[in-house]
């Protein structure tokens, strides 16, 4: 029997949880302010049960657009109410302005009544969820079985991803690494006390992410087999690591590419492949037109603000290693490359004031539309790269130009969970993300791309 275990919620669940209790602490608020006071915009009820359905659905849908739903939002207070400002107001102007699925527009004072309820049953359950759900008592204490030069990467890698989870200790697997009494900042378990400690300490988890098996012993093997039969869940790192921050940790696995195959069903399923090119054409048609409406504006921006050519093209590299010519608005100084391919980094002086601004609102990309018509490029994919730099990349980086065996996208996975990449190591950290998306590609992971890419846009987090 399990003894010592304390109770966690996992990335997924917490993320369910606050979905579902957002919807719910919403509803509840409204029916007693439907019986305290005189509301009766919003009547919870069988015969109109839709106009609940489509508030369930605004809620956890612009909810997710404005990060609701982002864990490390959740439990920041101030990023937290900003976020429940934002979606309370967007909730109810939609909901006021789609009168087909919902009541008819009210007086003032009742629109004054239906957004305090809404915003007021937002805080206090976030509120609860940041003082008691998020907090200490609910961390997921794991201990990892590693070599020693191990530790620091892989603790920052699971709990950089997650603020619920500690790491308590280590056992070090590399036969060849003193065994030290201590990390300074995390303990060394000697692997003979390995159970008493998970018990004594209430673990919920031994992680395994050794690559060297000579350190796992006959002994130590014995105590984990002793965990397992007694209820204790032992994982393997990499697994861990991929459910936690949503990326592939290619840096701890080689050339090992039987771990990643077979890859999503969705790269080859010809239905789900047919319906994306439809959308495509379609999503392409539609930016075509929202750009030749701004185009005005951006030919006097380009004007006064670049001074040169609008347009420019440049070589990428699309699916299966085939080059192609990617169309953009210029957002750079003349010559900005005169002394060869450089990456273009953070507060580059290359980019114009203008090109800066185009950028952040990814407004330069409208051209890239084109592109998808033709085929070149998808909407959701691993972003293009130059071939000077896929090159370099592959070089040192395994996997890389597994990124080519779909199409590239206007936005990705990687675009909308980390900021622009100026060195290798970012490029890593993006291949992990791309390759995420590449195995576990589906229609929700593109529909949660398309949400998260509005969240890009309107918070001004644009390459």
């Amino acid at each position: 029997m399990v003894q010592g275990k304390k109770m966690h919620f996992e990335v997924s669940e917490r993320k369910i949880l606050l979905r579902i209790f957002d919807v719910l602490s919403v509803l509840l608020v409204l029916y007693l302010m439907g019986r305290l006071f005189n509301f009766n915009y919003f009547d919870i009820s069988a015969d109109n049960f839709i106009w609940t359905i489509v508030l369930g659905v605004y809620i956890s849908t612009i909810g997710t657009v404005f990060e609701m739903y982002n864990l490390q939002v959740a439990s920041n207070e101030f990023q937290m109410t900003k976020s429940i400002v934002l979606t309370a107001s967007v909730t109810v102007l939609l909901y006021l302005l789609t009168p087909i699925y919902t009541p008819i527009l009210p007086n003032r004072i009742q629109i004054l009544y239906f957004y305090l309820a809404v915003l007021v049953a937002l805080f206090l359950w976030r509120f609860f969820y940041v003082r008691f759900l998020a907090s200490q008592r609910f961390i997921k204490k794991v201990v990892l079985l590693c070599d020693r030069d191990q530790v620091k990467e892989l603790i920052t890698g699971l709990e950089g991803s997650d603020p619920h989870y500690k790491v308590l200790g280590y056992v070090n697997t590399d036969s060849n690494s003193p065994h030290n009494p201590d990390f300074g900042f995390i303990q060394n378990i000697d692997p003979v006390d390995i159970s008493r400690f998970v018990q004594s300490n209430m673990v919920s988890e031994v992680v395994i992410a050794s690559q060297k098996t000579d350190g796992i012993t006959i002994a130590l093997y014995n105590e984990l087999l002793h965990l397992l039969e007694s209820g204790f869940i032992i994982r393997e790192y990499t697994q861990v690591y991929e459910a936690i921050t949503q990326r592939i940790p290619v840096q701890y696995v080689a050339r090992d590419f039987y771990r990643y195959f077979p890859f999503s069903r969705s790269n080859q399923n010809h239905l789900y492949l047919f319906a994306v090119r439809i959308l495509e054409i379609l999503f392409s048609l539609s930016g075509i037109l929202v750009g030749i409406i701004l185009l005005p504006l951006i030919l006097i921006g380009n004007a006064l603000g670049n001074r040169g050519k609008l347009f420019y093209t440049q070589e990428r590299v699309g699916k299966n290693g085939e080059v192609f010519n990617i169309l953009k608005f210029r957002t750079m100084i003349k010559n900005a490359e005169a002394n060869g391919a450089v990456f273009t980094t953070t507060n580059d002086s290359r980019i114009t004031p203008f090109g800066k601004f185009m950028r952040k609102t990814r407004v330069d990309e409208f051209p890239q539309f084109l592109n998808i018509l033709k085929g070149d490029m998808g909407v959701i994919g691993p972003r293009p790269e130059r071939p000077v730099f896929v090159r370099e990349i592959a070089e040192v980086m395994p996997f890389y130009e597994t990124r080519h065996v779909i199409k590239p996208g206007l936005t990705g996975w990687a675009q909308v969970n980390y900021s622009y990449g100026d060195s290798i190591d970012d490029s890593l950290m993006k291949l992990q993300y791309d390759l995420y998306y590449i195995k576990h590609r589906s229609v929700f992971l593109d529909i949660n791309i398309t949400i998260k890419t509005l969240s890009t846009v309107l918070f001004y987090r644009g390459q």
